[in-house]
């Protein structure tokens, strides 16, 4: 349920219906537009929804009940897009953001090699693994928390906000020492242990869609980390499996522009995993800036052929930095900028 104040309403008016909700036992969550303001009420049942009396309250224009089973990651709670602040870095503005790196961090003279070269080249936020879910239990792991020192060395060094992985509730604590953002993988989109502890944080959360997951299933696992209290999530469309076997997976255009029209979140495109070959990740990237994406998350590595994981997929630092004076142009065109 939300309650939308008049144009211009009060302070006193405003605050008098958030202490109402709370006197009821609900929580509260305000989306101040530059019209108007929001009041969501987080946890509203029938009850409390078929016996309103705020619209008697002074201030309220009307209270509306929110048709999507995602209620606080719906365009009916919040009109405006939501932008995250990430150390200076906005994200879901008019500027496309650009998140580059290695898929795993290998050692500590690659991944501050990479970050100087992913900065230099126009990225305003290194990624890079340390602790990587393999779908082989003989694969590379990741390094653990050597990596994360190691991002964290590398943040140090180009100033560039970090985002790496979290696989547990019980790694919440060692990554959120180290990172700027909380990536959630494909594989965890629905660990919702891992996104109720991730509501509790006061960082921002990165979450994949699902390897065959829904774009309804996506925005409901975003709403595990909403309903928490945590209102910093971005959303990102990394492809799904299908039955086509010439890419390592389907890369869902179709779900960016759907996401921005039914959600407030940042979309993020994955154009690596959603095509698995860097030699379309060039196209796919183009094309999702195109469609609305708010940013890119891309796969860079100072030499693929070597690479511990994901290699067929990453740019090579030219390759990168051809792309993005490429982006540039179509983010031009279509009224925005990287």
């Amino acid at each position: 349920m939300i309650i939308v104040m008049k144009s211009h309403a009060e302070p006193k008016d405003i605050e008098a219906v958030v202490q109402r909700v709370e006197e009821l036992g609900y929580k509260v969550h305000l989306s101040r537009g530059e019209a108007r303001t929001i009041i969501g009420v987080i946890g509203a049942d029938e009850y409390l929804i078929q016996n309103s009396t705020f619209e008697v309250m002074d201030g309220v224009e009307r209270t509306m009940r929110v048709m999507q089973p995602y209620k606080l990651a719906s365009r009916d709670f919040s009109a405006t897009d939501t932008v995250i602040n990430v150390n200076g870095v906005q994200i879901g503005g008019r500027k496309i953001v650009v998140m580059a790196g290695p898929c795993s961090v290998e050692s500590r003279e690659m991944i501050l090699e990479t970050a100087h070269a992913v900065k230099a080249a126009g990225a305003t936020v290194l990624r890079g693994g340390a602790f990587k879910p393999r779908s082989s239990p003989y694969s590379f792991q990741g390094l653990g928390e050597e990596g994360l020192k190691f991002l964290a060395e590398a943040r140090e060094q180009t100033g560039l906000p970090i985002i790496t992985e979290v696989m547990s509730p019980e790694d919440i604590a060692l990554v959120g020492d180290y990172t700027d953002i909380f990536q959630v993988g494909a594989r965890n989109t629905q660990n919702y242990s891992l996104l109720k502890a991730l509501g509790k944080q006061n960082k921002p959360v990165f979450l994949k869609r699902g390897i065959s997951g829904t774009i309804q299933e996506l925005l409901m696992s975003a709403e595990y980390i909403l309903s928490g209290g945590n209102m910093q999530v971005m959303v990102c469309e990394r492809g799904i499996r299908t039955y086509e076997t010439a890419t390592r997976n389907t890369f869902d255009i179709n779900a960016i522009p759907v996401l921005k029209e039914t959600c407030h979140l940042p979309v993020i495109a994955d154009p690596a995993h959603g095509t698995g070959m860097w030699q379309y990740v060039g196209a796919v990237s183009k094309a999702a800036v195109a469609a609305g994406a708010d940013g890119l998350m891309l796969e860079v590595h100072p030499d693929p052929a070597r690479a511990w994981s994901d290699g067929a997929q990453s740019l090579t630092f030219d390759r990168f930095g051809k792309l993005m004076q490429e982006l540039r142009l179509v983010a031009q065109a279509v009224g925005r900028e990287i």
